[in-house]
């Protein structure tokens, strides 16, 4: 075995052992010859067998729940009432349209539905509203479904009324390091994020916090980012490869390629091999031809289309699952 091999082995078997990787180890995953990222792939794709049941793929879904005019200024995000994009603006929307976003998801074949405001933080109202919708999809209807929400910094109190809804995970995402996100947000701070994620373990739901990757940030960036989740052991890690949208400042940004972003969905892997890692926004137009590969590694796919453009045909995604051997998971939790 040669020295890239060798590393690659060594890096698994802490991964499997549930070791911490080092800065410097994580970095060396990103920065493999592009001729081992197969060797790579195989072997983050042990890592996932070793704590999770053997090719079994997730699908989850969203709606876009509260479309645009936000308050913050998130460079990528063509929600933001800062930046002229094509997108439709309206306010939280009914409950009945949030139960319907949850039977839609079944159809889909999602197990993971997840209800998705814009805004820094949900107002109290919104928050009823949202339980209300929760109450009904999970009490009345009893439809089929996990549900998730994702309201911007909620604060406890609201966490528990979710919580006594029927919600069993929030999702919250840092987006990118400590270091680079005052480059693609000015109007919070990362550490409103990072506590919000602390206040959601608090209360006793689940984690679900993720990254948007080909923003310009670093090699440096990716692996604190995937650190700082492994210190705060999230559950789930949706990984996003920006889409770059006319009119938000990152419309030229530099995106990622495919073998790049096989390295970081890798990466995140070893770095964090117990979370749920999902392949989220972009994954179609930066994995390309590699769409296999890197769902080989992960544990769940987004289905049904994003916030503010539309996904890949599911038809699609069922071959993937047909040809890659795999099953779809179809646990739906009390």
């Amino acid at each position: 075995m040669d020295r890239y091999e060798t590393f690659i082995i060594d890096v698994y078997r802490k991964a499997v052992e549930y070791e911490p990787l080092s800065k410097e180890e994580a970095l060396g995953i990103l920065r493999v010859p592009d001729d081992y990222v197969a060797f790579l792939t195989h072997f983050a794709q042990k890592v996932k067998r070793r704590f999770f049941p053997e090719n079994e793929i997730e699908f989850c879904s969203i709606i876009n729940a509260k479309s645009g005019a936000c308050s913050e200024d998130c460079s990528f995000c063509a929600q933001s009432k800062f930046y002229k994009t094509p997108i439709n603006i309206y306010g939280l929307v009914p409950k009945e349209e949030m139960v319907e976003g949850a039977e839609r998801g079944v159809e889909f074949g999602a197990n993971r539905y997840c209800i998705v405001l814009a805004g820094k933080q949900a107002s109290p109202e919104e928050v009823d509203r949202i339980a209300e919708a929760v109450r009904e999809i999970k009490e009345v209807e009893k439809i089929p479904i996990n549900v998730c929400v994702s309201a911007g910094t909620l604060d406890e109190e609201s966490l528990k009324k979710l919580k006594e809804a029927g919600v069993r995970r929030i999702n919250h995402n840092l987006e990118t390091s400590k270091n680079f996100f005052p480059k693609i947000v000015t109007t919070h701070r990362w550490e409103d994020r990072f506590e919000t994620i602390k206040r959601v373990k608090k209360v006793g739901l689940s984690t679900c916090s993720g990254g948007i990757f080909g923003m310009g940030e670093s090699d440096e960036d990716r692996v604190d980012l995937a650190l700082t989740y492994r210190e705060l052991e999230v559950d789930s890690i949706p990984l996003n490869f920006l889409m770059p949208i006319p009119g938000t400042p990152l419309e030229n940004a530099p995106g990622v390629k495919p073998l790049e972003a096989l390295k970081i969905i890798a990466m995140f892997r070893f770095t964090n091999p117990k979370a749920e890692l999902r392949l989220c926004g972009g994954r179609e137009q930066n994995l390309r031809d590699f769409h296999g590969m890197a769902t080989l590694m992960v544990n769940a796919m987004m289905v049904g289309g994003y916030l503010t453009r539309a996904g890949r045909d599911i038809r699609k995604d069922y071959q993937l699952l047909e040809d890659l051997g795999s099953r779809r998971k179809e646990e739906v939790l009390s």
